[in-house]
């Protein structure tokens, strides 16, 4: 018995929420139309204005790819080379904690976020007037850069990108080829890569060593022409004592041309079986497609809120007209107030 009362409850309950939603079915619909027509047309009037002067602009977000070889920052090497550059330091007063097992991915995720790079970032591009940015203009102009400029690294394929957004698709490009050359500097600054720098050494030594070869050749030259135009016995033998020691110092610097020479081949074909530990995949390219917003999204979204509301509105209303029509209900609203 208890249970057929509970079923015919239950259906008396559903036909008085259908008989609610029936009775306010213009009003929900309207306000479900109205909504969709809105959003919609709000949708278009954004395409159609430029996009400084959109209230809902396309935004496009170019991407540069990056492969930073984690292998050679496994054990303490990673942790020392911190502390010897002083980022440990750095990274402990940003509340970032880079312990040891650390990788250079994780570097370059903090490198992103670190106010030297975005205030490089914000004065190489002038993104305080560009973004109109006038109470606390540095600390802003960070926050800001902040919300738009990010760093993923895919731990599968060891890529480690960098994005910006931007309304600007020229502009968000040159902005991600700019953090990607700062990286490629920091790396390069910290001493990460040693076969690099041990290359770039090289190079510079032999570039030298080359060089002191050629004056010490002119000079041999300029001493040689020097005796056939000599006639001074003491002369002669004062250039003869220069040529001899010139004679030395240049086999003494061919021999270390020809050792650097070597070294620098040996590094080459070294460096060629090796993965740099920060490499550019691919620089940034001017977007041709946007990356947000969804506006066919946006007006599902809106439609359904919309509708949600207007039925949420149609119980409130019958709410509100139900007490309305209840004696007992309205007593007791009126004795609250006067005892108020």
């Amino acid at each position: 018995m208890k249970e057929k009362v509970q079923k015919q409850d239950d259906e008396i309950s559903l036909i008085d929420l259908f008989a609610v939603l029936w009775r306010r079915r213009k009003m929900i619909i309207t306000i479900t139309l109205v909504a969709a027509i809105g959003v919609v047309l709000c949708s278009v009037i954004s395409l159609i204005l430029p996009s400084e002067k959109s209230f809902l602009p396309n935004e496009y977000t170019p991407k540069a790819l990056m492969l930073i070889d984690n292998k050679s920052s496994s054990g303490g090497g990673f942790s020392s080379m911190l502390s010897s550059s002083g980022m440990g330091g750095l990274a402990s007063l940003a509340g970032v904690n880079l312990p040891i097992g650390s990788s250079y991915s994780e570097l370059a995720a903090f490198l992103v976020g670190t106010n030297s790079m975005l205030d490089s970032v914000v004065d190489e591009f002038d993104l305080i007037n560009r973004y109109k940015i006038e109470k606390y203009p540095r600390s802003s102009s960070r926050k800001e850069l902040k919300k738009i400029l990010k760093a993923d690294y895919d731990e599968k394929s060891g890529v480690f990108s960098v994005s910006f957004t931007d309304i600007d698709p020229v502009f968000a490009r040159d902005v991600v080829n700019y953090c990607t050359a700062y990286l490629g500097k920091r790396f390069d600054e910290l001493g990460i890569d040693k076969s690099k720098i041990e290359k770039e050494n090289l190079e510079v030594n032999i570039a030298n060593t080359f060089n002191d070869i050629q004056q010490l050749e002119e000079e041999s030259r300029v001493l040689e022409h020097s005796v056939d135009n000599s006639f001074s016995a003491r002369s002669l033998s004062t250039i003869s004592t220069d040529i001899n020691r010139i004679s030395l110092e240049l086999s003494a610097k061919r021999q270390v041309y020809t050792q650097l020479k070597t070294q620098y081949e040996v590094l080459k074909i070294s460096m060629a079986s090796e993965t740099p530990v920060f490499q550019i995949l691919e620089i940034a390219e001017i977007p041709d497609q946007k990356s947000g917003p969804s506006r066919g999204m946006l007006c599902i979204i809106v439609t359904f809120a919309a509708g949600f509301f207007a039925v949420f509105l149609a119980f409130v209303l019958n709410a509100i007209a139900n007490i309305k029509n209840d004696p007992e209900a309205m007593e007791k609203l009126r004795s609250t107030n006067e005892k108020k």
